[in-house]
This record gives structure tokens, C-alpha cells and sequence, in this order.
């Protein structure tokens, strides 16, 4: 796969809201990863986690792992198991731990529009953060991204 995607453009959009997201609609094929940074307030004092998702899988040492993984920052070890058991309650998995990232290998893998969106509002709720949505999509065009809701304003060029 990453030899294939070496030769296709990609399209990568950040800062979306869940509302925002909610309003797309792609195909879920065309997804290569999202990423929902969930940071507390005040945002100066970078207390946050993300919950991200990589279709060819989360590298792990020399291999990949597949399904849902988060990462934190300065977050107190406490307050970790209460996010691996929301996540796990949801989409399952095999827990696992390396540096920052807690894997959930196994878990059950969502790519719609509606569903990433969902998910950062139920972290929205439950964790009391403000959720931003960053979705790389590859193999499509600018015209079909227009098509399906993305937000011009919200593309970020991705160096080739």
C-alpha cells in the first residue's frame, strides 16, 4: 500500500469541528487516516489526547498495529485508564502501551464522516474537551472533495 499511495495525491483537512465533519460525506474507501485532538482548557497549558485511526495501521517497533490508538500529553496517569475503558466499551480491542500511545489492537476501525464526528462529540461529552478533527484522504480529486462538503478553507497542502 505505501508504495501505491507514494504515487497519488493527498488531501489533508484539519481544524474541523464534529459539526463540520457531520456535514461530509466520502467515500470511506478514500480515507487514509484521522486524527480527533481532544485538548482541555486552557488550551496554553497543552492538556490534551488523540484518538486517531491509520488504515495501514499504527507503526509499533517494526510492525503495524491495527485499529484505534491515542496518545496523550500531560495528562496524569490516572486519568488514563477512564479513556481506554470508553474507547474499548465502544470499538474493543487488545490493550497494549508504548510510550505515550495506548493501542487498542483489534478494534473495530470506523472511516465515515458520521461516525468520526459522533465519536468527537461523545468525547466532547464525556471528557469535558474541545474536539478538532484533522482527515487525510488520497486517490481523489479537488472537485470530488468540493462534492462530498469539504471545506476549501480547511485544506492543508501536503508537501510531495
Amino acid at each position: 500500500m505505501a508504495e501505491i499511495l507514494r504515487y497519488m495525491q493527498k488531501f489533508r483537512y484539519w481544524k474541523l469541528t464534529p459539526e463540520e465533519m457531520a456535514q461530509v460525506n466520502h467515500d470511506e474507501d478514500k480515507v487514509l487516516n484521522w486524527d480527533i485532538k481532544c485538548s482541555k482548557e486552557p488550551e496554553g497549558d497543552a492538556i490534551f489526547f488523540g484518538v486517531f485511526l491509520y488504515k495501514a495501521g499504527t507503526p509499533h517497533d517494526y510492525e503495524s498495529k491495527k485499529g484505534l490508538t491515542y496518545y496523550y500529553n500531560n495528562i496524569e496517569r490516572d486519568e488514563l485508564p477512564g479513556i481506554t475503558k470508553f474507547l474499548k466499551k465502544r470499538f474493543g480491542g487488545n490493550e497494549g502501551e508504548k510510550g505515550e500511545r495506548i493501542f487498542l489492537e483489534g478494534s473495530k476501525e470506523i472511516y465515515s464522516a458520521k461516525d468520526i464526528a459522533n465519536l468527537a462529540k461523545e468525547l466532547q461529552k464525556e471528557f469535558t474537551i474541545n474536539p478538532i478533527i484533522t482527515i487525510e484522504l488520497y486517490d481523489t480529486t479537488q472537485e470530488k472533495l468540493k462534492e462530498w462538503g469539504y471545506p476549501e478553507s480547511k485544506l492543508l497542502p501536503i508537501p510531495t
